[in-house]
């Protein structure tokens, strides 16, 4: 006999839905969300369903995060955090009191921009505090880290490749060398547990999907193959993997994975000065940058994931490397056509540096721009981390998510874990107030870019995939959230029920020092992922 359906209906809540501009309720039967509304007609339409007595608390389509890195990210939440070091003193107190012998200590997340003093230790400062055990310390950004002595004993081919150092942070091919061997030195055990901190933190955070970015270089084929047989055993979040490597049709195949892209490096980061630029960089006119892929490789790339069916992309920061993708798909259109190229729904990871006339070209070919608005919340304005490498004027063009919207160009948003933090509501209030006037965007559109932005990214275009609408799947998050506001233009604050431009309920007070949502319960399909909410009797 076949079981009756289950249905679970909220009451008495704040549901951020375009099914119903006054919606307090909301029906959930089988993972699927079957009706939106008032509670009065909830309460008689579905009579006998398990009821959930919301007391005000705020209901809206469950977060996705369409970049991270989960090893990474899980082993700086379950090791040493140096996001918040002021100087190269305090790093080394840090290193001195977690090192220990015969383990290889991981840390991750000094900016020197931010310091007191933008001195980094030597080499043999950092030998000495650990006493002579094997540390990589990655700097925020990722893209070149400090090492120990005896870390590089581990990666001696380093030594031998471009952004070698004999006493400074490693950075392009030595990095990676160091990065490899760290990788190794890592324990399935110590794995398995980052990365069951990483999906509890994300569900945690009101996320119900991940993109999962690796590759050779970066978490190895093992971790990410360990990663989405965990999550599917834990039913967490969902991981949706990509993995950057050139030529590794068999590998996503095999792997069931969405696409050859993610973090595939046009070049580096600006941080760490190899973002490839087209003139040098204001602090350091010795360089431009580094770039790894030219158009002809970019072109061969694009052209095998759309003939085999899979998404390519790209990891692209500056604006360079923008000008040898732009010029990568212009050949690779030439031998596949753009609808075939337009609709694989290829991906580019960061864009930070992409002008209008590339936005529009991005836009004709459907390419997605992955992008993290905490990179300007940290790095953005007159005298942030961005104006220091490239000058202010031109730092103030970084990150133009208006005109890239403007274009027709797909934006989903994501944080780069452990780059900036499994945020998402910090996500859409960096991109709502980005520090440069006219690049941000709207709350609505903000929100709908960490939501069913990330959705569409990863292929799933049905058009409700989050969204809370009837026939839509039941990812949504519940969340304790002030009242909500809607800003006018006279910088005044208006109280509404719902935008009265959209007829959907505006979201949370997302003005800079204002508390922001604090995530309830997470759900995805139906199923309850994470849950701190006590409903009322």
């Amino acid at each position: 006999m076949k079981e009756r359906p289950t249905t679970t209906l909220l009451l008495g809540g704040r549901i951020h839905t375009p099914a119903s501009t006054d919606a307090t309720a909301m029906a959930v039967t089988d993972g699927t969300v079957v009706w939106v509304g008032q509670d009065g007609p909830g309460r008689a339409l579905h009579g006998d369903a398990e009821v959930v007595e919301l007391d005000g608390a705020f209901v809206a389509p469950g977060f996705v995060d369409a970049h991270v890195h989960a090893t990474a990210t899980g082993l700086h939440l379950t090791g040493l955090d140096l996001t918040r070091t002021g100087d190269a003193g305090e790093l080394l107190a840090e290193v001195r009191a977690a090192a220990r012998p015969g383990e290889v200590l991981i840390a991750h997340g000094w900016d020197e921009t931010n310091w007191s003093s933008p001195r980094l230790p030597s080499r043999a400062e950092l030998d000495e505090a650990a006493g002579g055990a094997a540390v990589y310390l990655s700097r925020v950004d990722v893209h070149s880290a400090l090492v120990s002595s005896a870390l590089v004993e581990l990666a001696p081919a380093a030594r031998d490749e471009p952004g070698w150092s004999a006493d400074g942070p490693l950075t392009r091919g030595a990095h990676h060398q160091v990065r490899t061997a760290v990788r190794q030195a890592v324990t399935a055990e110590q794995r398995r547990r980052a990365q069951r901190a990483f999906l509890r933190t994300a569900a945690e955070r009101g996320i119900v999907s991940l993109h999962e970015c690796a590759g050779p270089d970066i978490s190895g084929e093992q971790d990410l193959a360990e990663l989405l047989a965990l999550a599917a055993e834990l039913g967490n979040p969902e991981v949706i993997g990509y993995w950057g490597e050139l030529g590794a049709i068999d590998t996503a195949h095999r792997l069931g994975l969405r696409g050859l892209a993610g973090d595939l490096f046009v070049d580096g980061a600006l941080g760490s000065h190899t973002a490839a630029l087209r003139t040098p960089y204001a602090d350091r006119p010795d360089t431009s940058g580094s770039r790894y892929l030219d158009a002809d490789a970019i072109a061969e790339h694009l052209i095998a994931c759309t003939e085999a069916g899979l998404q390519a992309g790209f990891h692209v920061i500056g604006d360079a490397a923008a000008d040898e993708v732009v010029q990568g798909f212009k050949l690779a259109e030439k031998t596949v056509g753009q609808r075939a190229l337009a609709g694989r729904g290829h991906r580019l990871e960061h864009l930070e540096m992409v002008d209008a006339g590339q936005a529009a070209a991005l836009a004709n070919w459907a390419v997605t721009a992955s992008v993290q608005p905490q990179f300007d919340a940290a790095w953005g304005g007159e005298h942030g981390m961005y104006a220091e490498r490239l000058s202010a004027d031109r730092a103030a063009g970084l990150n133009p998510f208006a005109a890239l919207a403007a274009a027709g160009v797909l934006l989903a948003f994501g944080s780069d874990s452990p780059v900036t933090p499994l945020d998402p509501w910090a996500g859409v209030r960096a991109a709502v107030g980005h520090r440069t006037p006219g690049s941000g965007l709207s709350a609505r559109a903000a929100f709908n870019a960490h939501t069913r932005g990330g959705h569409r990214a990863a292929g799933i275009a049905d058009g409700i995939t989050g969204s809370l609408v009837p026939g839509a799947p039941a990812h949504y998050a519940i969340w304790a959230a002030d009242e909500l506001v809607l800003p006018r233009s006279d910088s005044r604050v208006q109280r509404w029920s719902t935008d009265p431009r959209s007829g959907v309920p505006s979201l949370p007070p997302l003005d800079p020092g204002t508390e922001l949502p604090r995530c309830l319960r997470t759900v995805r399909a139906g199923q309850v992922i994470y849950d701190q909410f006590t409903p009322s009797a």
